[in-house]
């Protein structure tokens, strides 16, 4: 086998070794942030800010309005990040940050379904064991107690690094698949007002500002439309 062979063979399974490494492998702990405490200087003193006229010491404080809208609103927006959806999820975060002044408006990711993440994380499996099968197939049967190699083992072996380069490849767009939901979800306060799995089909930015400011309307929060 010359350089260029091994060079084909060694490079997908190098690749698909590090991807099955990465998927079963958990990620690190986030380390906790280290806060400075800057010590007070000795030699001066800060005076307290006296109570305002209109303040009255241990009353409740109510939290700002700015723009008739309760800051504590949230819009979130889970879209599907494999798909390439984050450009339309910042174009509707800044539409609506502008339209609704003190919204809070959240990107998330929508992962897809649970069987679609367990099939994506055995495709690296089955592409490994193919490419196992075709170099190694004559030692590998025996061990599983075939001492005659099946008739398609022989028609892989024949072509085994077109096999191999179909098997990479395939197996990567299987798996990209996989990992796509699909998924444009809005939710404002904790309701969803579009879905694009139920709707199939991306919102209008003036169709998605009519239904958020709806919903603020519905939860109380008056003369919120510019």
């Amino acid at each position: 086998m010359d350089r260029a062979q091994i060079l084909l063979v060694g490079l997908p399974l190098f690749l698909l070794c590090t991807d099955l490494i990465n998927l079963f492998t958990p990620p690190p702990p986030k380390p906790f942030p280290h806060h400075h405490h800057p010590h007070p200087h000795p030699h001066h003193h800060h005076k307290q800010p006296p109570v305002g006229a209109h303040e009255t010491p241990g009353s409740p404080t109510q939290k700002p309005l700015v723009g008739g809208i309760d800051l504590g609103s949230t819009v979130r927006i889970d879209f599907c990040a494999s798909c390439s959806y984050r450009g339309n999820a910042v174009t509707m975060k800044k539409m609506l940050e502008t339209q609704f002044p003190g919204i809070d408006v959240v990107l998330m990711n929508y992962p897809p379904s649970l069987p679609k993440r367990v099939a994506a994380k055995l495709v690296p499996v089955f592409q490994i064991g193919v490419m196992g099968i075709v170099l190694g197939g004559e030692q590998i049967f025996p061990m599983l107690g075939l001492m005659t190699p099946p008739p398609w083992y022989y028609s892989l072996r024949a072509n085994k690094f077109g096999t191999i380069a179909s098997t990479w490849l395939l197996g990567n767009a299987l798996r990209s698949f996989l990992q796509t939901s699909g998924a444009f979800e809005v939710y404002c306060n904790d309701e969803l007002v579009f879905s694009k799995l139920r709707e199939e089909r991306f919102p209008g930015e003036i169709e998605l500002k009519d239904l958020v400011g709806r919903r603020l309307a519905d939860s109380g929060i008056d003369d919120v439309l510019p």
